[in-house]
C-alpha cells in the first residue's frame, strides 16, 4: 500500500527596522529515496525573489533565497506532494551469532568508516555523571539493545513544548527531564554513540494522525547503524521505529546539520519569526 502525502510549510519573518540584505537556506524538501517519490515541489516568497536550488554537504536538496531589495516583512510558503510506500521497519534478518555484531563495532576500520556518526558534538555530549546511564547488554542483539534504548529515552524525558529551544544542550535536558523531539533524539544519539553504535540525527515531517507526539513545525528521530543490517530509524519521542508516518528530509551529526532554516540578516532592532507545518495523507 502507498500513501499520498501533502505537506505545507509556512514561515513569516517581521523586523522592526529595514532589512538591507539577507541570505537564507531552507532544508525542508523531503528526501527522494526507495520509499519516497516526489509528485510536486513548490516554494514561494512574498517578495517574489527567485529561488535557487542547491545540494548541501550531505547530499540533501536546499533552497536558497537572497532578496534584492530592502524589506521589513517576508513570508515563505512551500507545498510538497509525494508518494510514500508502506514501510515495515522490521523487514530485515538479524545475524544468528550476535557476538559478531559486537566484535564488528569494535574493529578499527569500522570506527574510521563511521567516525562522523560516532563523534560527540555540542548537542550529543553527555555530562560525565550520565555517561553510563545506558549500557549494552551483550546477551541480546544490538537491535534489541537499541529498542531498549528507545524505550529508556522515552521514559526518562517527558514531552513538553516551550521548555527548551534549538540551543539547549543535554545537561539541561537531563536535569529538567522535559523536552521536544530534538532533545529526545540528541539523548538517544549520545547514548548510542557512547556505546560505540554509529547514530545520525534525522529531520523530517511526521503525520500525527495516529496520536503521535511531535511539535507544530518539524520532527526529529534517529537512525542507528547495525552491521549486516544497515541504518534503522528509531523515534524515541514516541517509542517506536520510524515507519510510514515518518517523512525524511535530511540527516547529520545533530540538529546543527539539519536545521530547517539558516541565514544571515543585516538589520537592527527586534524581529519575530513564526513557522507552521501541516501534513495530510490519503491512500493511493
Amino acid at each position: 500500500m502507498s500513501l499520498e502525502y501533502s505537506i505545507t510549510y509556512t514561515a513569516e519573518n517581521t523586523y522592526e527596522n529595514w532589512v538591507n540584505d539577507a541570505h537564507w537556506q531552507f532544508l525542508i524538501i523531503p528526501q527522494k529515496n526507495d520509499n519516497q517519490e516526489f509528485i510536486d515541489v513548490q516554494f514561494n516568497n512574498s517578495l517574489n525573489t527567485i529561488n535557487q536550488f542547491s545540494v548541501n554537504g550531505y547530499g540533501f536538496r536546499t533552497i536558497r533565497v537572497h532578496p534584492k531589495k530592502k524589506f521589513k516583512q517576508i513570508s515563505f510558503e512551500a507545498h510538497f506532494k509525494l508518494i510514500k510506500r508502506e514501510v515495515n521497519p522490521f523487514d530485515f534478518i538479524e545475524e544468528e551469532d550476535i557476538s559478531q555484531a559486537y566484535a564488528h563495532i569494535e574493529e578499527l576500520n569500522f570506527k574510521v568508516d563511521f567516525e562522523a556518526f560516532l563523534r560527540n558534538t555540542r548537542f550529543t555530549t553527555l555530562p560525565e555523571k550520565n555517561r553510563d546511564a545506558f549500557l549494552l547488554d551483550k546477551n541480546i542483539s544490538l537491535f534489541e539493545n537499541l529498542q531498549a534504548l528507545n524505550e529508556w529515552t522515552y521514559t526518562h524525558i517527558y514531552f513538553k513544548t516551550d521548555v527548551t529551544d534549538v540551543n539547549t544542550v543535554l545537561d539541561e535536558v537531563i536535569e529538567n527531564r522535559h523536552g521536544v523531539c530534538q532533545d529526545f533524539t540528541h539523548l538517544f544519539c549520545a547514548l548510542a554513540r557512547q556505546n560505540g553504535i554509529p547514530t545520525r540525527y534525522v529531520s523530517g515531517y511526521l503525520h500525527q494522525g495516529n496520536s503521535l507526539f511531535g511539535d507544530s513545525q518539524m520532527h526529529a528521530w534517529a537512525e542507528a547503524y547495525i552491521p549486516k543490517i544497515g541504518w534503522i530509524g528509531f523515534d524515541p519521542t514516541n517509542n517506536l521505529l520510524a515507519n510510514t508516518n515518518h517523512i525524511k528530509i535530511a540527516h547529520g551529526k545533530d540538529y546543527t546539520d539539519c536545521s530547517p532554516l539558516k541565514g544571515v540578516v543585516y538589520t537592527t532592532g527586534r524581529n519575530e519569526t513564526s513557522h507552521t507545518v501541516q501534513v495530510s495523507s490519503q491512500q493511493q
